[in-house]
């Protein structure tokens, strides 16, 4: 009685679980739909120091676009003119930072010379 029992139930529940399941639709995509004087958006020259132009009107070109700065653009700092690391004895990885003393900076995987950047003063040196 026990057997027959437990071979019914295993019975319902085998059957209820191969039991399909109806299969959703697949969701139905929209073509995208552009009006012809939209795509392709027109080209237009990247001026970064540039006024923004309103879309869809062409550039105004000026005889004099804006007057030149009157301070000098920073010059990129040379190579040489960064401090270098302090190796920390011991330590093959890390060097102390130049500009914030007792600070320890892990440069593994950069090689001698590269610049990188304090993280304590945001200051570029030199690996050793």
């Amino acid at each position: 009685m026990k057997f027959s029992l437990s071979l019914a139930l295993f019975t319902a529940f085998l059957v209820a679980s191969c039991s399909e399941e109806p299969q959703p639709p697949p969701p139905r995509h929209r073509a995208a739909s552009y009006a012809p004087d939209q795509y392709p958006p027109p080209q237009q020259p990247f001026n970064p120091n540039g006024p923004a132009q309103p879309t869809g009107t062409p550039p105004v070109e000026t005889a004099a676009a804006s007057p030149p700065p009157t301070a000098a653009a920073p010059t990129k700092v040379a190579k040489g003119d960064y401090p270098y690391g302090i190796p920390v004895p011991g330590k093959p990885h890390l060097v102390e930072s130049p500009y914030s003393p007792g600070k320890y900076i892990d440069v593994e995987g950069f090689p001698p010379g590269t610049e990188v950047k304090d993280p304590y003063t945001d200051k570029i040196f030199l690996v050793p």
